[in-house]
């Protein structure tokens, strides 16, 4: 297989390389001009040459990576990922993918030139490292797809470097601290979802989208299988990203004792209602017409001002999540019991995300060793 080079003037060259014969029984050649010398030109011509006969070649797109990534948004990002999961897409590629590379063909699209791009938004822009790296995630997602459908040989936002994860410390209370704050919610309206958080380890999402039909008095056991979620301001109850998020977990009785209290309280708060103002959809925790709580009023009215009477940390509603799984290891449960009951989907999973408690954990095992192989021997004599 041959090709040619043409120049075209100064340091210009043509390269035609030969695509064999089309559909209509015509010859046809893939070509393209080098701003260069003729040496790049031949080095340019030979990869071409190389790629055609190996049937990796991929004829290069015409289309701007604007028109392509909207393309991708619409007809695979929207179908694979939840609503909210979309709006972080959308925002990406609106505030950084667009504005750096959307002028670019999408054939043109280089590793340095994506490289250049996470450096301008952390030196210019001054963004941090979690922001740039979820953009990285959507760009690479989306070229990925590229190459499925042919218009990319290959992948280049796999080729750059990314700025390392910034390991912010968690915010969980200590043991001492889960008291003072149980001991303060006791009188709390809401006292039935902070002790549910707190010793399950699920989500706040997840929490109010409880209905009563997932709560089993007799087992002492909940069934988690949606989240609350609320796009564009309206709510909807949304499927779990994986199979491991639909789980059934043991409630402590005392808890069960708070949600049968919520109960009795919810049912009471149905009786005062004005005829027709109570829409009675079944949740756990419900307005005073029956919609599910929003997150927003319960952190304000209740989260927020229990954590500052009983003078605790300024903690998130999720951080209730961290602090039982911490607690939970720290307790020396097995990571796999704490990693089903939080719904992680791998216990490596679990394992990063409180590797904080690793090292006590660590010399937790060594004084067991201690104790097992050498008992008082190997304890220093006061």
């Amino acid at each position: 297989m041959a090709g040619q080079i043409i120049k075209k003037g100064d340091r210009k060259y043509q390269i035609k390389a030969p695509l064999g014969r089309g559909a209509d029984g015509k010859r046809k050649n893939y070509v393209k001009t080098i701003d260069g010398t003729k040496r790049q030109a031949e080095e340019y011509l030979h990869k071409v040459l190389y790629e055609i006969s190996t049937g990796s070649f991929v004829h290069p797109s015409k289309e701007f990576f604007s028109e392509y990534i909207s393309d991708w948004l619409d007809n695979v990002a929207k179908h694979r990922v939840s609503s909210k999961t979309l709006r972080g897409y959308e925002q990406s590629v609106r505030l950084y993918l667009k504005p750096y590379l959307g002028n670019t063909k999408l054939s043109n699209v280089t590793p340095d030139q994506i490289q250049s791009m996470y450096q301008n938004m952390m030196t210019e822009k001054g963004l941090s490292s979690s922001t740039i790296r979820r953009t990285h995630a959507v760009l690479n997602s989306s070229l990925k797809q590229a190459v499925k459908w042919g218009k990319l040989y290959r992948n280049p936002a796999e080729l750059v470097d990314l700025p390392k994860k910034n390991s912010k410390e968690m915010k969980v209370l200590s043991k001492e601290e889960v008291e003072k704050f149980l001991e303060a919610a006791i009188y709390n309206k809401m006292k039935a979802l902070f002790t549910l958080l707190i010793t399950t380890g699920i989500r706040p999402g997840e929490a109010f989208a409880l209905k009563w039909s997932d709560v089993d008095f007799e087992k002492n056991r909940i069934t988690v299988s949606k989240s609350l979620s609320r796009p564009g301001g309206k709510w909807k109850l949304v499927e779990p990203k994986t199979a491991s998020g639909r789980r059934s977990i043991y409630v402590p009785e005392t808890v069960m004792g708070d949600l049968k209290e919520h109960k009795t309280n919810q049912a009471s708060e149905k009786l005062a209602a004005k005829e027709n103002s109570y829409d009675d959809q079944d949740f756990v925790f419900a307005t005073k017409t029956g919609a599910p709580c929003n997150d927003k009023n319960v952190i304000s009215r209740y989260f927020k001002p229990l954590l500052q009477s009983a003078e605790l940390p300024d903690i998130r509603l999720y951080d209730l999540r961290h602090t039982c799984a911490t607690m939970l290891l720290l307790a020396g449960e097995n990571p796999k019991v704490v990693s089903e009951r939080l719904g992680h989907a791998d216990v490596a999973l679990t394992l990063n995300t409180y590797s904080h408690v690793l090292p006590s954990m660590q010399e937790s095992a060594s004084k067991k060793l201690e104790d097992m192989f050498f008992g008082n021997k190997g304890k220093k004599k006061s």
